[in-house]
């Protein structure tokens, strides 16, 4: 109940408008109304002593229609009931979202206007101050929406019972200021691409232009004129007609429709709620985007609804979405090394060899990896998780027949030399055949060198020597002892004789 006789007193006493609004809870225009009829009547603020009955003579004279003197707040006692819960709220976040809170917690039938006159009159060095007041240019339905990320506060995650930095990405539509919310705790392009999609979904349709921060996710060099777009996002906005717009760098009045929203999201959504799973909070972020923000009544929206708004006049207006999802494709800078592999993830995949030393732009979706020269596409390979993919085409002659050299091809081969040969070689390959693969490559090699007979009978040595190895074999044929007689170690020496040849001995031992 708000006396008008209060009102004018404080008025009378010298106070403005606002301070007399601020401190009794009531609007500025209310105030200019009743105060209206005291000027006409020549009254003005510090002038003779007033009492309280010839204010209330004068009141009645002035506004008949008043049953007293008092302004009637019939829903003040219903919010008088919440004022502990208030009390706790008031100062820590904004009228709108105590207001939101009481009603869908404690089922307050009163207004978020009757809640602000209540909160001005009961707590006038708590309500909000400060607020910064910032033009917006208007535009029409479906033209654009605006995104941005902001940090929540910390989480504490029960499946590790650690604390985490979550952060919001949020998409409004300027139109409607129809608002989603995607809560991430990594900032990487994955989350940057999942969040647009999911937000898209939200709303079921996207619109023509979106404005961004110059976040490394989206804009890879901020420029006013041509700022680089990042490739991965760059694919997203053509996949869904977008045009990229980024603000300038320091510049949040270029997008200042999310950056109005930021401390709304963070004490609405986040501030003082518990959350079971970081999927447990996506999942609440998106019904209290429809059921919470969504119900909100900006006061550019003039007593609306962002949903009903967007329902009623935006929905329409804005494109439809593409019937084929859009896949994230990850672009990375490999440089092609000597072996005319770059590595891309985990895999190392083939590229002519001419490209050897360049740094192609590589394109890794789930199905394919494409490499891009100067824009112009040069190999595609199947995607692999992990290992080597080589097309022999990509390599030189010379190098071809080394790698196309593999474990079944060396068995093969010194099938063809002899028994011995074959023994050698597959007692090589029979563990860690990868590891040994050079040596059996290179006991093979000596057969162009000495043939194959001297190659087997070299072979057949090592094996009788219990070392059957590349560097015995090589010794043998360096010795020229491989046809020489078996002979049993000399005294004193580690290896029999005919293994290391004549020349490592001296003349008394001859």
């Amino acid at each position: 109940m708000i006396d008008v006789v209060e009102i004018l007193a404080h008025w009378y006493a010298g106070r403005s408008k606002k301070q007399v609004a601020a401190s009794l809870g009531v609007d500025r225009s209310t105030v200019a109304k009743y105060v209206a009829p005291a000027l006409a009547a020549g009254l003005v603020p510090g002038g003779p002593p007033v009492g309280e009955d010839q204010w209330r003579a004068m009141v009645r004279q002035w506004f008949p229609k008043l049953a007293g003197t008092r302004l009637n707040q019939p829903t003040w006692p219903e919010i008088e009931r919440h004022r502990e819960r208030i009390e706790a709220l008031v100062g820590v976040v904004p009228a709108s979202v105590i207001h939101q809170r009481l009603v869908d917690e404690e089922g307050l039938g009163a207004s978020v206007a009757s809640l602000r006159r209540y909160l001005r009159a009961h707590f006038p060095d708590e309500v909000r101050r400060g607020e910064v007041v910032v033009w917006r240019p208007p535009v029409e339905a479906g033209e654009e929406a605006q995104v941005d990320y902001g940090y929540m506060g910390t989480w504490a995650d029960p499946a590790s019972g650690r604390r985490r930095r979550i952060w919001a990405f949020s998409m409004v539509l300027s139109y409607s200021r129809h608002l989603f919310v995607y809560p991430v705790a990594v900032m990487d392009q994955q989350a940057w691409v999942d969040a647009h999609i999911a937000a898209l979904e939200f709303f079921g349709s996207s619109p023509a232009r979106v404005v961004l921060d110059n976040l490394r996710a989206g804009v890879l060099k901020p420029d006013i004129y041509d700022p680089k777009i990042n490739r991965a996002y760059a694919e997203l906005a053509a996949h869904y007609g977008l045009l990229v717009d980024p603000a300038r760098v320091g510049k949040p009045k270029d997008k200042p429709r999310i950056e109005a929203v930021q401390l709304y999201i963070k004490r609405s959504f986040f501030a003082g709620r518990e959350f079971v799973s970081l999927p447990g909070m996506v999942a609440e972020a998106r019904r209290w985007s429809a059921e919470v923000a969504g119900r909100r009544t900006p006061r550019a929206l003039e007593g609306r609804t962002p949903l009903e708004v967007f329902e009623a006049e935006e929905a329409g207006a804005l494109q439809p979405l593409p019937v084929v999802p859009f896949e994230l494709a990850r672009w990375s800078r490999p440089k092609v090394g000597p072996d005319a592999h770059a590595k891309v993830g985990a895999t190392l995949y083939s590229l002519p060899y001419r490209l050897i030393g360049t740094r192609p732009d590589a394109r890794a979706s789930a199905a394919t990896v494409q490499f891009f020269l100067a824009g112009e596409l040069v190999k595609t390979h199947p995607f692999q998780a992990k290992g080597r993919r080589t097309d022999w085409a990509d390599l030189p002659q010379e190098r071809v027949g080394f790698f196309m050299r593999n474990p079944n091809w060396c068995r093969a081969q010194a099938a063809v030399v002899g028994p011995a040969c074959d023994a050698l070689v597959g007692e090589l390959l029979a563990v860690n055949a990868l590891f040994r693969l050079r040596q059996a490559q290179g006991v093979l090699r000596f057969s162009q060198r000495y043939g194959d007979d001297r190659l087997e009978a070299a072979c057949r040595r090592a094996i009788e020597a219990g070392d059957p190895s590349y560097k015995t074999v090589k010794g043998i044929l360096a010795a020229g002892t491989d046809n020489a007689p078996v002979q049993g170690r000399l005294p004193g020496t580690a290896a029999p004789a005919w293994l290391r040849g004549p020349d490592a001995f001296g003349e008394e031992q001859r």
